[in-house]
């Protein structure tokens, strides 16, 4: 056996080990091996074009999703180098699929990259190593050379397939069901949607995502870039700037981009991102950027008389109200912290963020004093409605634990002081809430009672939100505070279960709860507190036998088991009413044989635009949203 041989063999072990870990322990390196897992493994290939784009080599990536669920990732980059690594002595493109922590990123100023995406840096070897199947094809010194592997294990060595005077890799797997059980089959809207933001974040790339399963075609590009994300944040409001505030700069190898638009609503919008990853616990950028806003923001109020020397400076939230803003930064070693590893712990970055938009926010406001003069009446009249909704945000705390009285009287508490086993019924309507209140639990199962449809958040601010009873009984109910008084440790449930009538009204009073708790108890959902009940909608009954159904379906499927020409006796329930305790306990609270809904947030950006399209005052998203859907409707009551 020949040296070389030998050597072959060697980091052959190598390798095999490295990716077996990677086998073994999947979640350790792409988060989960369910679909949340399943997409990260577009996003490590689709990075790696990415960044051969912030390089200044790559404008065009194609992302192909194939009949069988296969996913080819195509760039017009430089290509994977096909020379030999002089470590291991086998040709680069093999280690770069092969070895953990393998590429053109880890070498600071002398390496390929300057900026890297990408949160784990693990890259393509983790996708070949959780893939059935993976194919790569890398055209550059005018050949194209290919290697195909199972399970992360080389078929053969690199060879020459073609000649071709383009560049570019293309990597194409089928990641493993052996690995991925719950399920192969990749979301078109998922990878849209974070697609999409890529193409936001890196101006002028254009990225194009093929369905082969639809034939569906969605290009995206954009000249804009951040301009045309915040743009696309604000599509269905009334914005106060009309051309969204841009700044730009760098400084010690750092880059900057900020974009900001001032709209109508209550609430405030900003995203920030580290290397193209959302940073979603925010971070050193974030607070640079809004401590500059609010300081330049004041010094402009008090340098125009805009503020009166005895009245107090504008806070952080006054001068955010109505705010959507991305702020996007390109750092060389960017350091993550947090819970989740997405919160920028980079020190430097502040002072840098915070000195560069000061500067520039200054000039903007100075040169344009109509804007100006618009985004600070706005801040002004939050500062009123945020004293009032001090006031009234009083009256929704509970004073201690033990001090039941301050409980709302129309609740009917649980015994049980343990939250992590008590739950909360939010039920539309006395009556029903009659009904839940004698099939409950009373151990561990509270109900809240609610009269009517809640006041639609989309559209008011925090102080007559704080006036409405039924939101100010639900906060009290929870005990968890709301706005900057929330603390999710003092939740007095860990099950908050919304349960309304399965027809028009019911879904109505649904959707305000949820505008109510994304935009005001966010953490209730990130923490999965937050329930949907699925109450039957029809009961079947036979001589004595009962079954209950929760949609057509089923009652078509129990009336076949039943037989044919038997008579049947089938109720069709309009509301939650109309059960008896004993029906409503067994059929939507009994913990061993209810279904309920937990209600997650997969995409923030999204679902903050789909809240607004639907609660907001314009009306011409929503006209679009129930065109665009009304066909999925199968049975309406109206």
């Amino acid at each position: 056996m020949s040296v070389n041989q030998n050597a072959y063999d060697d980091s052959q072990i190598q390798v095999l080990e490295g990716l077996e870990a990677v086998r073994k322990r999947p979640g350790m390196y792409i988060g989960s091996t369910s679909a949340r897992g399943l997409h990260h493994l577009v996003w490590e290939a689709v990075d790696n074009s990415i960044d051969e784009a912030l390089a200044g080599f790559c404008t065009k990536i194609d992302v192909i999703v194939h009949k069988n669920n296969s996913i080819s990732v195509i760039d017009n980059g430089r290509g994977i180098p096909v020379g030999e690594n002089a470590k291991l002595k086998r040709p680069t493109l093999e280690v770069v699929l092969t070895v953990l922590h393998a590429g053109g990123k880890f070498g600071g100023e002398d390496s390929g990259y300057k900026v890297s995406g990408g949160l784990h840096g693990v890259g393509i070897s983790v996708v070949n190593a959780l893939s059935e199947h993976l194919t790569v094809r890398v055209k550059n010194k005018g050949q194209i050379h290919q290697q195909e592997y199972r399970r992360g294990v080389p078929q053969y060595d690199v060879k020459i397939v073609g000649e071709t005077e383009e560049t570019g890799t293309t990597v194409t797997f089928q990641p493993d069901p052996e690995i991925f059980k719950e399920t192969t089959e990749y979301d078109f809207d998922t990878l849209q949607s974070r697609i999409r933001e890529l193409a936001f974040l890196n101006k002028g790339i254009e990225i194009n995502l093929i369905d082969e399963r639809t034939d569906t075609v969605a290009t995206h590009m954009y000249e804009g870039g951040i301009i045309s994300f915040v743009q696309h944040l604000n599509r269905n409001r009334e914005v106060v700037n009309e051309l969204p505030i841009y700044v730009e700069g760098a400084k010690d190898n750092i880059s900057i981009e900020i974009a900001l638009q001032y709209n109508d609503s209550y609430t405030e919008n900003i995203y920030s991102f580290a290397n193209n990853i959302n940073t979603h616990e925010g971070g050193t950028h974030e607070s640079g950027f809004k401590s500059a806003l609010t300081r330049i923001l004041n010094d402009y109020a008090r340098k125009n008389n805009s503020i009166k020397e005895s009245d107090s400076n504008l806070s952080g939230d006054d001068v955010r109200e109505g705010l959507a803003a991305i702020i996007s930064v390109k750092i060389p070693e960017p350091q993550f912290e947090g819970q989740t590893k997405t919160k920028l712990g980079n020190s430097e970055v502040r002072g840098i963020v915070e000195s560069l938009f000061a500067e520039k926010l200054q000039e903007f406001l100075e040169e344009n004093p109509a804007v100006a003069r618009k985004i600070l009446e706005k801040g002004i009249q939050a500062a009123r409605a945020r004293e009032a909704a001090r006031k009234a945000r009083e009256l929704t705390r509970r004073k201690s634990a033990l001090e039941v009285s301050a409980l709302p009287g129309k609740l009917a508490d649980c015994s049980s002081k343990d939250a992590s086993i008590s739950e909360i019924y939010i039920v539309e309507g006395d009556s029903a809430g009659g009904s839940a209140k004698q099939g409950r639990d009373r151990h561990f199962q509270a109900i809240l009672p609610l009269r009517g449809k809640i006041l639609n958040v989309e559209k008011a601010r925090l102080d007559r939100i704080l006036s409405n009873t039924e939101i100010r009984a639900m906060i009290t109910a929870f005990g968890t505070g709301i706005s900057d008084d929330f603390d999710i440790a003092k939740a007095r449930y860990h099950k908050i279960i919304i349960m309304t009538d399965a027809d028009v009204d019911g879904a109505h009073i649904r959707t305000l709860l949820l505008t109510f708790f994304y935009r005001y108890m966010k953490k209730l959902i990130e923490s999965g507190y937050v329930y949907i009940a699925q109450p039957p909608l029809f009961k079947l009954e036979r001589n004595k036998t009962v079954r209950y159904a929760y949609n057509e379906k089923q009652r078509e499927a129990i009336m076949q088991e039943f037989g044919e020409g038997v008579k049947v006796n089938v109720q069709r329930y309009k509301g939650l009413g109309e059960m008896n305790p004993e029906q409503l306990w067994e059929t939507t609270m009994d913990p061993e044989s209810r279904t309920f809904l937990q209600v997650t947030i997969a995409d923030a950006i999204e679902a903050d635009t789909l809240f607004d399209s639907l609660m907001g005052d314009n009306v011409e998203p929503r006209r679009d949203f129930i065109e665009e859907h009304a066909k999925y409707v199968k049975n309406l009551d109206i």
